[in-house]
């Protein structure tokens, strides 16, 4: 949902102000959205931000990532795990630039962040100054909305409409660029939360007669399935969301952002969808009458080919953003609204039903992936460890309720595929873009939004080495994050796809890696490395128990492949286990 127009409401009410620099304005206006951890780097275009900052410690806390692109994934993984608006904040030039990948990450998995740019004076606007880029223009097609600043006068009004925006509706990331004479500038402040914007209608209004003929093709449906999305989670509608699946009786299976919104071990949990996903769910959504997507945008991960997908079945497409809708596949009804409000409604509309002989069918099919994929993932013959094994005793150890945030790799399947999520808002991940470098400090977002809870960070080899700068901020801050490197000496999705389809020609993935337990013990982070199965158990034992910040490395199999797999371009029903 891109926002153009941005035209504020009217305000009628008489507000106190006062005389100050837009530097601190800018304070201000963060203390007035209760924002309370900022992740960021300094520098010179936003040094009077940071001036400003230093007076406000005791209520602000900031975080001094190592780069830039760091600050802007621990805003991602504080706002995911929280449901808040996380803020991150930079300097002009390389500074903003080092933004994008976190900004477009946030877009396309719809989390909500407020990013804040220093630039250089308005004079110097366009003369290609030290450190000037334009981050406007270069940030626009990825964020949902963004603003240049030149005048102090304008950061108020700015700042309530950015706030506004990246939490309403469907969320996502905004950019405020400020020049920095208007960081100095004075001007009378008073600050005021914006409520709604002309022409910006975050929620569209709720249907009835469309949620009725949604109810009646439910009702009638004889072999429904049910394929939810984070806007369950996004919607906190997981409450309103098991209620309408346990009245009706829908097998219901998950993207991977959808994760945790019901519990693993619900009986009407068939799995995930897509590429990794699971046996049962990405053949019989082929097989279906009809199919009900919920807070999803259908990705092509989650499709394959869209010319055989769900070809026989109605689809009724629950979704807060209207562009979303017949985008990708065509929908028969579509229910636009805030999901929480939408499936409140559809409730009393639904007879119970049970759809005994249709589960029977997704049992089946899990049998058939248990015997030929997930026994081997996690109860292995084989001499080497295999990474499915390593999350079913994280999962045994935390009674599956940690908090599970992975980066993007053959790592990142298998702990969707074989983590327990017992909590909602607990599998944080790249989704979308998919983010290599994006977990460790994701993770470290979450811990500090989320210190109560046992937040694990599961990372393969490769992803680890982008930001693994990230674990100074982790020692100077000292979060008690937990970080599992899974080490198969490869970049292991990119082999897998060379072994299969490219003859095994492993052209630039395989990794001669440095000694991981040597850097975390040099940032005086607690280090262990398992390189035998006997030794797994004791390890995480000793990973959880601790009350500081712990790494540990696990050596697993080099070339080991995940299964199931639908090949790109492939149908959901061509998935392959082996």
């Amino acid at each position: 949902m891109k926002v153009t127009q941005t035209i504020l409401k009217s305000q009628t009410t008489t507000l106190k102000t006062e005389r100050i620099s837009g530097s601190e304005a800018i304070i201000k206006c963060l203390l007035a959205e209760d924002v309370d951890i900022l992740y960021g780097y300094p520098g010179g275009a936003i040094m009077p931000v940071y001036d400003e900052l230093y007076k406000y410690q005791d209520k602000i806390h900031h975080v001094l990532t190592r780069h830039e692109q760091g600050a802007t994934h621990a805003a991602q993984g504080y706002a995911r795990i929280s449901g808040r608006t996380g803020v991150a904040i930079a300097t002009s030039g390389p500074g903003a630039t080092n933004f994008i990948t976190g900004i477009a990450d946030a877009q396309i998995d719809s989390t909500p962040m407020v990013c804040i740019t220093g630039q250089v004076g308005s004079h110097l606007l366009g003369t290609d100054a030290f450190q000037e880029t334009d981050i406007v223009g270069i940030s626009t097609p990825v964020t949902k909305w963004n603003h240049q600043i030149t005048k102090a006068s304008e950061i108020p009004e700015v700042f309530a409409k950015a706030f506004y925006i990246a939490k309403s509706g469907r969320p996502g990331p905004v950019l405020i660029d400020v020049t920095k004479d208007a960081q100095l500038e004075e001007f009378d402040f008073s600050y005021q939360k914006c409520t709604g914007i002309r022409s910006y209608n975050p929620v569209p209004k709720l249907d009835v007669s469309k949620l009725k003929t949604a109810a009646e093709l439910i009702n009638s449906a004889q072999k429904p399935l049910v394929v939810w999305g984070q806007g369950v989670i996004l919607g906190n509608a997981e409450e309103e969301f098991k209620a309408v699946i346990e009245k009706a009786g829908i097998p219901s299976a998950w993207t991977i952002l959808g994760a945790s919104a019901i519990p693993s071990s619900h009986p009407l949990n068939v799995g995930m969808v897509g590429m990794h996903g699971n046996y049962a769910p990405n053949v019989l959504t082929n097989e279906c009458d009809v199919l009900i997507a919920i807070g999803m945008r259908f990705d092509d991960r989650v499709t394959g080919n869209l010319e055989s997908y769900a070809k026989q079945a109605k689809i009724i497409h629950f979704e807060i953003d209207p562009a979303e809708v017949d985008k990708n596949v065509k929908t028969d009804v579509a229910v636009l609204g805030d999901a929480k409000e939408s499936l409140k409604s559809l409730l009393p509309l639904l007879k119970a039903n049970s759809h005994n002989a249709w589960h029977e069918k997704f049992k089946a099919y899990y049998k058939i992936e248990f015997e030929k994929v997930i026994k081997n993932d996690i109860h292995p013959v084989k001499e080497g460890l295999t990474m499915g094994e390593i999350l079913k005793e994280i999962n045994t150890q935390t009674n599956g309720e940690a908090a599970i945030v992975s980066d993007v790799g053959q790592h990142q399947m298998i702990a969707c595929r074989y983590a327990d999520f017992n909590t909602t808002k607990s599998n944080i991940t790249s989704g979308g873009l998919g983010t290599m470098g994006f977990a460790l400090p994701a993770a470290i977002g979450a811990k500090m939004a989320a210190p109560d809870r046992e937040v694990i960070a599961i990372i393969g080899d490769g992803g680890y080495q982008m930001t693994i700068q990230e674990l100074g901020t982790i020692f100077q801050q000292q979060v008690p994050l937990k970080i599992v490197v899974l080490n198969n000496e490869f970049l292991g999705m990119v082999r897998q796809w060379q072994q299969l389809f490219f003859d095994k020609r492993y052209a630039s993935t395989e990794m001669v890696n440095p000694d991981f337990v040597a850097i975390a013990k040099g940032y005086h982070i607690n280090a262990n490395k398992v390189t035998k199965r006997h030794e797994l158990k004791d390890a995480i034992k000793e990973m959880v128990a601790s009350k500081s910040a712990y790494f540990l490395e696990v050596c697993v199999e080099k070339e080991d492949c995940v299964f199931p797999m639908i090949a790109s371009g492939a149908s959901v029903s061509d998935i392959r286990l082996e």
